[in-house]
């Protein structure tokens, strides 16, 4: 199918692309890395008269790290650039592992991690990671920004809470606390270069005796939108960890998904995969909680 044809804007201040939204409203999409946009408007149809791109806006790729504020992630921000950046790869090994093994190099160098949520696909490597990590979003409308946390933000494939003329200015993730271990885990059938059918996420902080203070588990590819598992979570919050625990624990997870038969799996292989790869990011983080890594 041939491209249709648009028109780009490239505005270089965040009120600019506001004020385009807004001029060109149902005729203008957003353009960060492209790398699904400009696949649906050749392949599936999508029609936008107008492109409004975010790559010159000033402070959108921006990603920055603080212990008192913890991790910024401008709306532009790179996959490829917040899986290589130091404070992330350092606080936050999950995400930077998503980022480093979702799709090809290609679109790693391209896609953004904002354009990954806001997809709002249910097998977005981000979000699993994201969502253990406590993430907000932060939205911006030429009448205000409101921050929306992530748990809150998919409704469904595709589906989500922003509305058409939001902008994501940023994706905030809290510092992570001491004695804390996170890990995220995929499988799909060609290793990184297709769609995960399975996505596991998983934090847990150790208190000074070493029972578990908090758990985070999330899931994607599994559900209609990515999912935590509270059962598994509650299971293991003030408990002190052991081998036995963990198994069980990653077993009920299995009770938090919704899978479904499709060309990249079946849902009872999902199901299967869901506690053998709940298990194995219940081990890694403990063993990182444990020896004091994040």
């Amino acid at each position: 199918m041939a491209m249709p044809h648009f028109t780009v804007h490239q505005p270089k201040t965040l009120e600019q692309a506001l004020d385009l939204l807004s001029r060109h409203r149902s005729g203008v999409k957003l353009l960060a890395g492209g790398t699904d946009l400009l696949m649906k408007m050749r392949q599936a149809g999508l029609k936008a008269e107008h492109l409004v791109s975010l790559n010159r806006v000033e402070g959108l790729r921006t990603i920055s790290y603080r212990d008192e504020d913890g991790l910024v992630i401008g709306g532009a921000a790179r996959l490829a650039d917040v899986g290589r950046h130091p404070g992330v790869a350092q606080h936050y090994p999950a995400l930077a592992h998503a980022c480093s093994v979702m799709a090809t190099p290609q679109i790693r160098n391209m896609g953004t991690v904002a354009g990954n949520l806001v997809n709002a696909a249910p097998s977005a490597d981000t979000a699993a990671p994201l969502l253990a990590y406590g993430a907000s979003l932060v939205a911006v409308e030429r009448g205000g920004r409101r921050q929306i946390k992530l748990q809150d933000f998919f409704r469904g494939p595709g589906l989500s809470v922003l509305e058409p003329l939001e902008i994501v200015e940023a994706i905030r993730v809290p510092a992570p606390p001491a004695r804390c271990g996170s890990a995220y885990e995929r499988l799909s059938a060609r290793s990184q270069v297709d769609i995960a059918a399975v996505g596991v996420a998983g934090l847990l902080n150790l208190d000074l005796e070493g029972r578990v203070l908090r758990c985070r588990l999330a899931l994607g590819a599994v559900a209609p939108t990515p999912v935590r598992c509270l059962e598994a979570e509650q299971m293991l919050e003030g408990q002190a960890p052991d081998e036995a625990l963990l198994m069980r624990a990653g077993a009920s997870c299995v009770r938090s998904c919704q899978p479904i038969d499709d060309v990249r799996a079946s849902a009872a292989f999902r199901r299967a995969m869901v506690q053998v790869l709940a298990q194995r990011v219940l081990k890694r983080c403990l063993a990182l909680a444990q020896g004091g890594a994040s």
